[in-house]
C-alpha cells in the first residue's frame, strides 16, 4: 500500500453541552490509501491514489420549501508531485462553479452519468489545492424532507439523512468512497425555531443568521469514510443521559426514548472494557421520525435510530449496542469497499453480543446469538450453499455497495467471530480484537488485512491453530465450514418445545408466552408452521395478542406469517403498521409477503404502497418498487 501525505485540516473553537468539542490537541490523523486490487473500490470516480480529498468544509442553507441545499464545499486536496486534476463523485448535484481560494474560476467538467454511480466532475486545479465547490441539491435520495404531519409533533418539517452505502455524492460533492477518509466541518443556516445536529461534535452555540434563521456549526477532527457525514434538522430537544451520552428526539417521544436507552453510558463502558478506549468523544442519538428506512446507523458522535426500537423495555436495545460497536469497527476501521462489508457488519454483530452479555447477562446472549445463527442458516437455505453470496468477502458480481445477504454479511460473520473465540480462547482473542483496533484506528482495511493480520498476531505461526480456524474457508468459501460453533441447543429449549407441541394440538399457552423473552417470542414465531389456516391464525393472535404488540419486532413477525397465509383480518393491521413504519427491514418483507400471494395479495401491495410510498426514504422506495416490478 502507499500513503499519501494528506493536508489534515484540525478545528479548534468553543464547544458547548451538550455537544461537547473536537478534540483538537492531539496531532493529525493520516489515514492510507490502499492500492491493493482488492481495495479498489469500483463504485467510485475518484483515483485517489494521485489525488484524494482530505477535508470537507461545508457552509451550506437548507431549503424546506424547496427540498434542497445549496452553498458551497471547501475541499483540501492532497495530490501526487505533477497532479493537476481530481475527480470527484456527484449524483444530481446542480455545480455552478469551481473556484480557488483567492476566488479564481477553474475548469471542472461533469461526464455522463452511469446509473447506481452518478457522474464523474472532474476539475482542473491549476497547481491550488483548496478547492471550493458551489452548488446545490434538489430532492436528493440522501435527504428526507418530511412535512409537520409526517412527525410527532405535526408543527414543523424535518429533516434526516441516510448516506450509506453512496447517497452522500447526491447533496455533497467529495469523493465519496468508505475508503478515503476525510475530516470535514460544516456550517449549516436553518429556518427558526428548528435545530441541526450533525455526525460532528458542535463547535459553537447557534448564532442568528437573519430572517428568522440560526447557523450550526459543527467539526468532526478525525478522518471518517465519507458516508458518514449525516444531517438532521427538526423540533428536537435533548435529555442527557450520562456524563458523555444523550439523546435528541422530538419532545414528545423524549421521555420514552430516555427511559429506553437509559443504560447508554453502561454500554459504553462494557464496550471499553472490552476492546479499547471510544475514540469519538461523545455519544449521543437521535431518536428520528418513523421513516427512517434503518434500525439505526452508526454516525460517529450521533447514532441515528429508529423509533421502532422502542419497546418498553429494552428488550430492543441490543440495536443501540450493535450502532455502539460500529463506533470500533466500521468507524474506526472501516471496510475499504463494498466486497468486505462483512468488516463492518459481521465484526459488529459479534461486537454487539459480548457487549450484551456484559450487561444483560448470558441467557439474552445467548439466545440473541441463536437468533443470528438461524437467520445465517436461512440465508444459506435460501441461497444454496454454493452460492458465492453466501462468501465473506463478496465476489465483483455481489459487491454492490448495497449488496449481500445480512444473514451471511452480519450473522455469518459474527459466527466466524465467535469460532474464533472459542478455539483460540476469549482471553486470547479479545486481546488480539483490542490490537486490531488500535494499530488500524480510522483506516480502510480488507480481507486479505484482516487474515495477514490474525495469522501475525493471533496465530503466530501456530500450525495447529491455523488449520483449526480455517480461516481461508470461511473468507473465501461459499456455504459453512466445518469447525463452525453452533449455539448452546439448550438456548430455547422451552419455546421449541412448545412450538413443536403447537404442531401437535394448537395449544396457545398464553402464560408460557408472557414469561419469555422478546427473543424467545421471535423463536417461538419463527418455528411455527408456515403454512396455517385462519382458524389457527385466529387463535394465535386471540390467545397471545399479536396484532396488538407493542415490540415492533414480534409484530412485524406475525404480520409476515399472517399475510403468508392470506389472512383477511392482518390487513388493515398491516395496512396501519406500513403507513406509520418506514424501516426497510420490516417494510420490504410485508409487500413482498403480499406480492407472492397473486390475486389476493397484489392488489392489496398496490393500494397500501400507493399510499405510502411518499412516506419511505429513497433506500426504502428502491428496494419496494423492485419487489413490485420483479413479483408483478
Amino acid at each position: 500500500m502507499r500513503i499519501l501525505a494528506p493536508l489534515i485540516l484540525l478545528l479548534a473553537g468553543a464547544c458547548s453541552m451538550p455537544d461537547g468539542g473536537p478534540n483538537s490537541e492531539l496531532p493529525p490523523i493520516i489515514s492510507p490509501i490502499l492500492t491493493t486490487d482488492d481495495a479498489k473500490d469500483p463504485f467510485t470516480y475518484a483515483r485517489p491514489e494521485v489525488a484524494r480529498v482530505t477535508h470537507v468544509a461545508l457552509d451550506l442553507t437548507l431549503d424546506f420549501e424547496g427540498k434542497s441545499v445549496g452553498g458551497t464545499a471547501t475541499l483540501d486536496v492532497a495530490a501526487e508531485p505533477g497532479e493537476d486534476t481530481v475527480i470527484l463523485d456527484s449524483d444530481g448535484l446542480d455545480i455552478t462553479s469551481v473556484t480557488d481560494n483567492a476566488g479564481a474560476a477553474l475548469p471542472f467538467a461533469v461526464g455522463a452519468v452511469k446509473e447506481g454511480k452518478g457522474a464523474p466532475v472532474t476539475i482542473t486545479m491549476n497547481g491550488q489545492r483548496k478547492l471550493i465547490v458551489t452548488y446545490s441539491a434538489k430532492n436528493a435520495e440522501a435527504l428526507q424532507w418530511l412535512e409537520p404531519e409526517q412527525t410527532a409533533g405535526r408543527k414543523h418539517p424535518y429533516l434526516l439523512s441516510q448516506g450509506q452505502p453512496i447517497l452522500n455524492r447526491t447533496w455533497i460533492p467529495t469523493q465519496d468512497s468508505p475508503g478515503i477518509r476525510q475530516t470535514w466541518e460544516a456550517r449549516i443556516t436553518a429556518p427558526e425555531p428548528l435545530r441541526v445536529v450533525m455526525s460532528g461534535l458542535s463547535a459553537g452555540d447557534p448564532v442568528a443568521a437573519g430572517k428568522a434563521r440560526r447557523t450550526f456549526t459543527f467539526a468532526m477532527d478525525k478522518p471518517v469514510a465519507p458516508y458518514l457525514i449525516a444531517i438532521a434538522a427538526g423540533d428536537i430537544a435533548f435529555r442527557e443521559l450520562g456524563p458523555r451520552t444523550g439523546v435528541w428526539s422530538e419532545p414528545s417521544m423524549l421521555d420514552a426514548a430516555a427511559a429506553e436507552l437509559a443504560d447508554t453510558e453502561k454500554m459504553v463502558d462494557a464496550a471499553e472494557a472490552l476492546y479499547g478506549p471510544y475514540r469519538w468523544g461523545r455519544y449521543d442519538m437521535i431518536v428520528l421520525p418513523p421513516s427512517f428506512p434503518y434500525g439505526g446507523m452508526e454516525n460517529p458522535v450521533m447514532t441515528f435510530l429508529t423509533p421502532t426500537f422502542i419497546a418498553g423495555d429494552r428488550s430492543l436495545t441490543g440495536l443501540v449496542a450493535h450502532e455502539l460497536a460500529h463506533s470500533w469497527s466500521g468507524n474506526l476501521v472501516t471496510n475499504a469497499n463494498w466486497a468486505d462489508s462483512w468488516l463492518n457488519e459481521g465484526l459488529t454483530s459479534y461486537f454487539e453480543n459480548r457487549i450484551i452479555e456484559k450487561l444483560y447477562g448470558t441467557k439474552r446472549a445467548g439466545q440473541e446469538a441463536a437468533l443470528g445463527f438461524a437467520s445465517m442458516e436461512e440465508a444459506l437455505a435460501q441461497n444454496g450453499m454454493d452460492a458465492p453470496i453466501t462468501t465473506l468477502h463478496l465476489t465483483a458480481a455481489e459487491a454492490t455497495p448495497d449488496g449481500g445477504a445480512t444473514g451471511i454479511i452480519y450473522d455469518k460473520g459474527a459466527v466466524f467471530m465467535r469460532t474464533i473465540e472459542t478455539i483460540a480462547g476469549r482471553e486470547k482473542f479479545d486481546k488480539y480484537l483490542t490490537s486490531w483496533f488500535q494499530r488500524h484506528a480510522f483506516q480502510p482495511a480488507t480481507s486479505a488485512m484482516f487474515l495477514a493480520d490474525i495469522r501475525k498476531h493471533l496465530v503466530k505461526g501456530d500450525a495447529e491453530l491455523e488449520a483449526s480456524l480455517m480461516l481461508d474457508q470461511w473468507v473465501y468459501q461459499p456455504g459453512l465450514p466445518s469447525n463452525v460453533i453452533r449455539p448452546d441447543p439448550a438456548a430455547f429449549a422451552d419455546v421449541d418445545a412448545a412450538a413443536a407441541a403447537y404442531r401437535v394440538d394448537a395449544v396457545v399457552d398464553r402464560g408460557a408466552y408472557l414469561s419469555w423473552t422478546t427473543a424467545e417470542r421471535m423463536r417461538f414465531l419463527a418455528k411455527l408452521p408456515r403454512a396455517l389456516d385462519a382458524e389457527n391464525l385466529a387463535a394465535l393472535d386471540k390467545g397471545l395478542g399479536l396484532s396488538k404488540s407493542g415490540n415492533n419486532e414480534i409484530l412485524f413477525a406475525w404480520l409476515e406469517l399472517a399475510l403468508q397465509n392470506r389472512y383477511d383480518p392482518a390487513v388493515p393491521v398491516a395496512q396501519r403498521f406500513l403507513g406509520t413504519v418506514g424501516r426497510r427491514k420490516f417494510v420490504a418483507p410485508l409487500f413482498l409477503a403480499l406480492m407472492r400471494q397473486g390475486d389476493w395479495g397484489q392488489p392489496i401491495a398496490r393500494r397500501i404502497y400507493a399510499k405510502t410510498r411518499p412516506t419511505y426514504h429513497a433506500v426504502t422506495q428502491s428496494r419496494v418498487d423492485a419487489i413490485m416490478l420483479e413479483e408483478g
